[in-house]
């Protein structure tokens, strides 16, 4: 039983010192779509804790971003952590989806003051902005 516990620290030691590598090595990457990879999941955390605490985010839209960073906090995943470059994948669309379907809701500047990095990221994410309706615009005049 010791053995294993302490293969399992060692284990989790091993993990935490490549997170924190990973993490130093991402901040030296130079500008640009890997760079943007690397810092989507840290930036979506940030998002979410701003956006969980703002009064003007409705219920709904703070349900569903709390479920997208309890998913990327979560060790269970749909694929393995481990597995290069595609083993974030699911964390990132659960994020995406979560962000879409809040940035609905959301007033876009709210969204975009959350964000604490690079805004053409969030703006890509949540697509171009909806045109108003006819109808709407025609009774505004």
């Amino acid at each position: 039983m010791r053995n294993w516990l302490i293969g399992l620290g060692i284990t989790l030691a091993v993990i935490v010192a490549s997170w924190g590598l990973l993490m130093l090595l991402a901040k030296r990457l130079p500008p640009g779509l890997l760079r943007d990879l690397a810092a989507f999941i840290p930036d979506c955390v940030t998002t979410v804790r701003r956006l969980r605490k703002d009064p003007r985010v409705p219920r709904r839209a703070k349900i569903a971003v709390i479920v997208a960073g309890l998913w990327v906090a979560s060790p269970i995943d749909l694929i393995p952590e481990f597995i290069p470059v595609i083993g974030p994948l699911d964390d990132i669309v659960v994020v995406a989806l979560a962000l879409r379907y809040a940035g609905r809701q959301v007033p876009r500047d709210v969204l975009m003051a959350a964000w604490p990095g690079e805004p053409r990221v969030m703006q890509r994410l949540l697509g171009p902005v909806p045109a108003r309706r006819a109808g709407a615009s025609e009774r505004a005049e």
